[in-house]
């Protein structure tokens, strides 16, 4: 059987199998990401807080991503992307498995602490792996190859839906925070225990496979590409001011970071909106949460197969064009969502996954399109931007909690635009966005 050409380079440097073991790490931040997002309401009731103390979940998961990816790029172009990947999974591994210690104190922060500890191992494999992949074979598919990829981030992102639905959430006790405050100390407490076991046994159980994966890729031969050299300074400020010379990369952070916003604000808030729409049918509330959750798993499924799809026709389109056609479609979905509501509304909330999908790999493609020596910088900058997914959800709260929830979808409908301008620009134009 021959190798697909998508992982061949010129000189016949075969890529196949690295490629294999490399996208697993793809699903595995995924898993993580939705594993983690139904704790911010999990740890409220079982520490007894408010739902803003319960959010110190995200802040610790989105500080790890920035605060480390800088670092990691570092250490990538001082060692190698195999070694950052490595690094990333061990940190993983450690961040999960501290899980145990953290249940033994019964106390909150340590579990914070772990959070950070995973999500700069996420950190360390974010900015590896996706340039990794895009050196996997010749330029002209690099943006093709990492949509293959980046496929399976939502599939482990499933996966960690139905984990935290399935191990977490249906078997922690349904005592909501109020009716806990009115238990005895001991009462209190013994439940804490049973709660935190819960919690703790597929982060461990996750901690002891990511180990696994950890010795396949570290005994694994990885061929290794020559770096490009164009005879400029490795420095790092050399490289960071080359980067913001470069305007196709410094827009590619804007896009990316109003790309995540429009991300993590519609897949955060499909669930407030599904249950207005449901109650409003006179469905219980409880029976429209569950409906709403099921629709975000239809959204993420949805969200999955579109980028197999966009991956086979990336074959015959450009990349950049299909980026803006994909963003036009979700300004319009996003329009329908903020005027029409009902039944309607939501279910353009949902087809907007469909537009989503290749957003992410395809900037990040463009971005580090002629970055050369500086790709492992550049891919830093991009990992940074995930920022907006901690910034963005906020402000549409804000909107949210004025009583205009339909309209707080003009967040994403906003990020959507600049996203559409960045392909745009780089299908037709050379004018800047910034």
């Amino acid at each position: 059987m021959t190798t697909p050409k998508l992982f061949k380079t010129r000189e016949g440097v075969n890529y196949f199998l690295p490629f294999i073991l490399v996208t697993i790490c793809f699903a595995l931040w995924g898993f993580a990401n939705d594993i983690t997002n139904p704790m911010v309401k999990g740890f409220s009731k079982i520490f007894r807080m408010s739902v803003t103390e319960g959010a110190l979940v995200q802040v610790a998961f989105y500080g790890g991503y920035f605060a480390m990816a800088l670092p990691a790029a570092l250490f990538i172009k001082r060692y190698s992307y195999k070694a950052g990947i490595l690094l990333g999974l061990l940190l993983y591994a450690v961040g999960s498995l501290l899980f145990i210690p953290a249940a033994w104190t019964g106390v909150y922060w340590p579990f914070l602490m772990a959070y950070f500890i995973l999500t700069c191992g996420l950190s360390f494999l974010e900015t590896s792996a996706n340039p990794f992949i895009l050196s996997m074979g010749e330029k002209e598919n690099a943006t093709r190859r990492l949509n293959l990829a980046q496929s399976f981030n939502p599939i482990g992102s499933l996966l960690g839906m139905w984990v935290a639905m399935n191990f977490i959430q249906s078997r922690m006790s349904p005592l909501s925070t109020e009716e806990r405050a009115l238990l005895d100390p001991a009462a209190f407490e013994a439940l804490k225990a049973a709660d935190l076991s819960v919690v703790v046994k597929p982060y461990a159980i996750l901690g002891l496979a990511i180990l696994a994966i950890f010795a396949l890729i570290a005994v694994m031969s990885i061929p290794v590409k020559k770096q490009e050299e164009d005879g400029l300074s490795r420095n790092l400020w050399p490289s960071v001011r080359r980067l913001l010379g470069n305007r196709t990369y410094r827009e590619g952070v804007v896009a990316q970071f109003f790309y995540v916003g429009a991300q993590i604000t519609c897949w955060t808030f499909i669930i407030q909106y599904g249950t207005q729409v449901f109650m409003a049918e006179g469905i219980a509330e409880q029976e429209a949460e569950v409906m709403s959750q099921q629709l975000n798993i239809v959204a993420m499924a949805l969200f999955c197969c579109s980028r197999f799809i966009c991956t086979a026709l990336m074959r015959h389109f450009r990349p950049s064009a299909m980026l803006a056609i994909f963003a036009s479609v979700a300004i319009v979905l996003t329009l329908v969502v903020m005027f029409a509501g009902g039944r309607v509304g939501l279910y353009c909330l949902v087809a907007v996954s469909a537009c989503m999908s290749l957003m992410f790999p395809t900037i990040y493609g463009i971005a580090l399109r002629n970055t050369g020596s500086d790709t492992e910088i550049g891919s830093a900058g991009l990992i940074m931007a995930i920022l907006g997914g901690s910034l963005l959800p906020p402000l549409q709260a804000l909107i949210i909690d004025g009583g205009q929830l339909n309209m707080s979808f003009i967040v994403p409908m906003v990020c959507f635009v600049v996203v559409m301008i960045y392909g745009v620009k780089n299908t037709y134009g050379k004018e800047s966005i910034c």
